[in-house]
């Protein structure tokens, strides 16, 4: 049984120590079985490597991934009132309307996949509580907003500490009901602080890694990247701490994720991580406990020039490269389909000794 935050017992430290890696025994059963298909060795390539992945997380031959839900953690960002942004962050909030109503991209392309979407206010400027109610949105309010970074920290620590264990809880609540989880996210200029994120968690320069977020034109950009310098100057964020990155340069919503990621990890279940919001919140997830890692997914690389960055840094290859920039987890779903084509490869296609076909001569 998982804790609770009302536990005695610290609450992240109990849920870390439920985190362990893949389960190697099933790893090799499931390799030992794919080399016997009715193929050329490893012809499927990265969705037998995917396979593979599966098994060790589920400690299963047969993964379930039928119940899929995209987890949309919303949060708005003070920062956006420096101009880092085409759009307003009122934006914020009427997407969280579309989301409800199911006209945003996220909802076409979970409908597609087969899979849920569940919103999560962690941090919206706009009062959302009509919408908080079963089978609209949660409400893990932990503020209206972060602070503007550009002045100073985003939110204290123990507001970062909350961020994270509001998102294991929403870890916790689902599970029962989920086989796989897919991060997204809502919040207009959240890609400043997850820029910043970046560049602390791996010291490469803003040059580098800022992209243009939401559309911004060269001009835009620049500006965009002295704010960075400002950001990074002023909070000096410590890279060895995960939580002080989180609460001097990040968002409600990028600890929300944090914390799904580590609640799914604590549940073994398979987490599909989508752009370069959500894999800011998986940076600082994999700071706070490595072994989450075993538990990532990464969707697909994204158009921002930092999100390969963060995946180099994680150790995660994206299963897509389609020149997506759109986030709300619709990376997510599009590689949820592949999940469930691995698994198909895994437990459908015959062997050699099944099919009656002769196998590859033996050396």
């Amino acid at each position: 049984m998982l804790p609770t935050p009302s536990d005695n017992v610290d609450f992240l430290e109990a849920t870390y120590r439920k985190i362990f890696p893949q389960d190697l025994e099933f790893r090799d059963r499931a390799v030992a079985h794919l080399e016997q298909l009715t193929m050329p060795h490893w012809a499927l390539g990265d969705l037998m490597d995917l396979a593979v992945d599966l098994a060790g997380m589920t400690r299963s031959l047969k993964p379930q991934v039928k119940r899929k839900k995209v987890v949309v953690m919303v949060g708005d960002h003070g920062v956006t009132v420096e101009g880092v942004s085409k759009y307003p962050s009122e934006v914020t909030a009427q997407m969280v309307y579309n989301f409800v109503a199911g006209g945003a991209g996220i909802n076409a392309l979970a409908r597609q996949a087969g899979a849920d979407v569940v919103v999560v206010d962690m941090g919206c400027a706009t009062d959302l509580s009509e919408l908080a109610k079963p089978g609209t949105i949660l409400s893990k309010k932990i503020g209206t907003g972060t602070q503007n970074i550009a002045h100073g920290a985003a939110m204290t620590r123990t507001h970062a500490v909350m961020a994270v264990e509001a998102g294991i809880e929403v870890a916790n609540q689902l599970a029962p009901d989920v086989d796989v989880f897919g991060t997204g996210d809502m919040g207009i200029g959240n890609t400043t602080p997850s820029t910043a994120i970046v560049a602390t968690l791996t010291g490469k320069s803003l040059d580098e890694l800022t992209g243009r977020g939401t559309g911004l034109d060269d001009e835009q950009l620049d500006h965009k990247k002295k704010v960075l310098e400002r950001i990074l100057q002023i909070n000096k964020p410590d890279p060895r701490d995960g939580l002080d990155v989180l609460a001097k340069v990040g968002g409600f919503e990028i600890g929300g994720i944090a914390g799904l990621i580590i609640g799914a990890a604590a549940h073994r279940k398979p987490v599909v991580v989508d752009g370069f919001i959500s894999t800011a919140g998986a940076m600082i997830a994999c700071k706070l406990e490595p072994f989450v890692r075993d538990y990532i997914i990464c969707a697909h690389r994204s158009m921002e020039p930092g999100h390969g960055a963060m995946q180099e840094k994680i150790g995660c290859r994206p299963l897509l490269d389609l020149n997506l920039r759109l986030g709300e987890g619709t990376g997510a779903a599009l590689a949820m389909n592949l999940l469930e084509a691995a698994v198909a490869i895994l437990t459908e296609v015959a062997t050699f000794a099944d099919a009656g076909v002769s196998g590859p001569p033996v050396s």
